[in-house]
């Protein structure tokens, strides 16, 4: 093991030196050779898909997924509420959506303490994933930029250069947390259009402190781009709380912010907590101006009727869910205290996974785990591998199956 050089990079490693079993998966990603004849957009020239290795191994630690599928009684709720949309599938969905993001702005007023918000200040989308395209689409593009820092959430380059926008990544401190004059000095430098910082940040799971999202905010209300007239612009700041509900206790949420600043949007996912990710559900609350711009850029109809009943129905029975994230915070911290206790360093985390390390050669302890049945994912900073918390007999085959790789 050595210590990690200070990161400056949000992806992972290239295929040098890269273990088999991931280079196979990486290989199998690629897109076929494209005939030079099509006329791909200056830029996207050799890039690849999207993905983390799957392999079918009997523990899954690589995707932060929620081990836990839903119970018989949230299956059937969810079943009779597609069967009664199933009805009317041959009329298009309601395009606004305003019974779910009623729902959604009650469930965030339980879950953290805010105001109810009016359905006008909350918006959806398939994964919280189209929603940040949504707001890179509102408000970047061709001379803008996004602004972030790295080590973090690998797909953010990739909504820059989906929507055209110049992507800058600043720098995390040597313990991932986020350095505020740092910060400001690339608000101030780079003008961004928008300013995009995950908490728990992802890979690293590590927590913003509010003060820190306050300084950013003050300043990011005049460092926008140029506006139409010259004048200054607000850098629109998006706080994305996809792991939000495995923080740990007296750890709060950006949403508590949002009265304050209008240029604040917070981002959440119904992936992780509600053990959603095949449904593919993210919203945000934020200012009704910001939701209404989001609307413009939106495709028709772009929630179906079928997600949207999926959704009411787990909101339903978000008391049931989210016990089970008491259960993985539980795990999650045990993990933490375990692989200190086997002489590794392990970041704070306030999330749903765990990055520790550093080795070597940490794509030799992926493959060592891999040929143990055990699959978790390399990426972030150079020598540090990022494990998923699963079930109480996933994490103890994890532990097994990395005291064997190390020798421990």
């Amino acid at each position: 093991m050595t210590m990690p050089q200070r990161p400056e990079s949000s992806t992972a490693p290239g295929s040098a030196g890269t273990a088999p079993a991931q280079q196979a998966a990486q290989q199998a990603n690629a897109p076929a050779q494209q005939p030079s004849t099509l006329p791909v957009r200056p830029g996207l020239e050799g890039f690849e898909p999207y993905g983390a290795p799957q392999l079918a191994l009997p523990v899954l630690l690589n995707v932060n997924e929620n081990p836990h599928p839903p119970s018989n009684a949230v299956v059937a709720d969810i079943a009779a509420a597609v069967a009664e949309a199933a009805h009317g599938l041959n009329r298009y969905p309601d395009r606004e959506f305003l019974d779910l993001r009623c729902d959604l702005a009650d469930y965030l007023h339980v879950e953290s303490g805010i105001d109810v918000l009016p359905p006008e200040q909350i918006w959806a989308a398939n994964g919280s994933n189209e929603v940040m395209l949504h707001l890179l689409q509102a408000f970047g593009g061709p001379g803008r930029t996004v602004l972030s820092f790295a080590p973090t959430y690998s797909m953010y380059p990739e909504y820059a250069r989906d929507t055209l926008t110049g992507w800058v990544a600043g720098r995390r401190e040597d313990d991932f947390t986020l350095d505020v004059d740092h910060a400001l000095a690339q608000l101030a430098q780079h003008r961004p259009a928008v300013v995009l910082l995950a908490s728990p940040n992802n890979p690293t799971g590590t927590a913003l402190p509010l003060a820190t999202i306050e300084a950013i905010a003050d300043a990011a209300a005049t460092s926008g781009p140029p506006g139409p007239d010259g004048g200054p612009t607000a850098s629109v700041v998006v706080v994305d709380e996809a792991y939000a509900e495995f923080r740990r206790t007296g750890t709060p949420s950006a949403l508590t912010l949002l009265d304050r600043y209008p240029h604040l949007a917070v981002s959440r996912t119904m992936s992780k907590a509600f053990g959603l990710a095949g449904a593919r559900v993210g919203y945000l609350a934020a200012d009704r101006a910001v939701v209404d711009v989001l609307r413009v850029v939106r495709l028709p109809y772009h929630l179906s009727a079928v997600t949207q009943a999926v959704a009411r129905a787990a909101l339903r029975h978000r008391g049931a869910l989210m016990s089970q994230v008491a259960t993985l915070r539980d795990e999650r911290d045990a993990l933490v205290e375990w692989l200190r206790g086997q002489g590794l360093t392990v970041a704070d985390s306030d999330a749903n996974f765990v990055l520790f390390g550093p080795f070597d050669n940490r794509d030799a302890v992926w493959q060592g785990l891999v040929e143990r049945g055990v699959l978790i994912r390399v990426v972030g900073p150079p020598g540090w591998l990022r494990v998923s918390i699963g079930t109480g007999e996933e994490m103890a085959a994890f532990r097994t199956a990395l005291q064997e790789v190390l020798g421990l």
